[in-house]
């Protein structure tokens, strides 16, 4: 099993090599640039020889793996893709791979029912309409929101790594509020989503507070293997316990009492603003609601998002807050 992840490395590594024109490939480098790879992902030195490389090359080429990768040799010595546009990871499937996504669905769906599984259930009917989708021709019938303009996603794929080999990072980072970039050195615990916008959750030193940055924030990335990694046992599900959205006013979580119009309550009740949220009266107007959070940002654009359809009954200070922000809304309105 080590030696076929080695190999899907090497590959990986290659491809991305091969598809970059900006410089010239020898053997050599490409060597080099797999045993950074493996270096990376398995934390020691891995022999990679020329002879492997070769064979990797040769493999690629050929239909064994369904790649049949267009690599070409120029100058007698430099490697690169014949077809500028070609990368082995946009490879259709074949009817073959179809048949056994097609089995593999089908057995999973067997399982969806089990607690142990629950989590699959969006994946199961993901793939499940990628078999129907490469199948038929047709457009996809599972259609998920997505920004392909957002930025910082990526970053996910290098700071999921630095978080699981615990790097100490030093990223340049600008927020909405700031003139300019500024360093800051952080440990990293978890990555967190949150309305479709991604942040990176950690701290500067140990003394120091938890933090959280956006990834559309963050300018670039270094890491800094000269500061030993703060091994804090950090659980983020115990953090974000009291927590709407990922802004943690270091507060008591208060008991927020709501009401939602008749028209809209059903919507609330279907997608819970919170894991805490309760019913405590239904009315033919509305339904009065209850949660335990912490008052913070996420908490008070999620309100002011129901417009005229909600009221904060409790407690009186929020209650005033989102009076107060209705009632400049409505300046605005009233402004000639």
């Amino acid at each position: 099993m080590a030696q076929n992840k080695n190999a899907l490395i090497r590959y990986k590594t290659l491809d991305k090599c091969l598809q970059n024109n900006n410089r010239d490939w020898t053997l050599d480098d490409m060597i080099e640039a797999c045993s950074d790879a493996l270096y990376e992902y398995e934390g020691r030195d891995i022999n990679v020889s020329k002879r492997t490389i070769q064979l990797d090359i040769q493999m690629m080429r050929s239909d064994k793996l369904g790649y049949n990768a267009p690599i070409e040799v120029y100058d007698k010595k430099y490697y690169r893709y014949a077809d500028e546009d070609y990368s082995i990871t946009d490879i259709p499937l074949t009817e073959n791979d179809m048949n056994v996504l097609s089995e593999t669905v089908e057995m999973l769906k067997q399982f969806k029912d089990f607690s142990l599984f629950s989590e699959l259930g969006g994946i199961i009917q993901r793939l499940e309409d990628k078999v129907y989708t490469e199948k038929t021709q047709q457009a996809s019938v599972i259609h998920l929101d997505k920004n392909e303009k957002l930025k910082g996603l990526e970053h996910l794929d290098v700071l999921y790594q630095a978080i699981l080999k615990k790097i100490v990072l030093r990223i340049k980072y600008q927020s909405f509020k700031a003139q300019q970039a500024s360093e800051i050195i952080l440990h990293p615990f978890i990555l967190k989503e949150f309305n479709n916008r991604w942040f990176l959750v950690g701290k500067s030193s140990a003394k120091k507070p938890i933090i959280n940055l956006a990834l559309d924030r963050i300018i670039d990335i270094d890491f800094d293997t000269s500061i030993s990694y703060l091994n804090e046992k950090f659980d983020g599900d115990k953090y974000y316990k009291d927590i709407i959205g990922v802004t943690v006013a270091n507060s008591r979580p208060e008991r927020i009492q709501f009401w939602v119009d008749k028209q809209n309550a059903p919507y609330v009740i279907t997608k819970p603003f919170h894991r805490s949220q309760r019913v405590i009266e239904t009315t033919e107007n509305g339904v009065v609601f209850n949660i335990l959070v912490q008052i913070n940002f996420e908490l008070e654009r999620m309100i002011l998002g129901f417009g005229d359809s909600i009221e904060v009954l409790k407690p009186e200070k929020l209650r005033k807050r989102v009076r107060q922000k209705l009632e400049k809304a409505v300046s605005f309105y009233n402004a000639e």
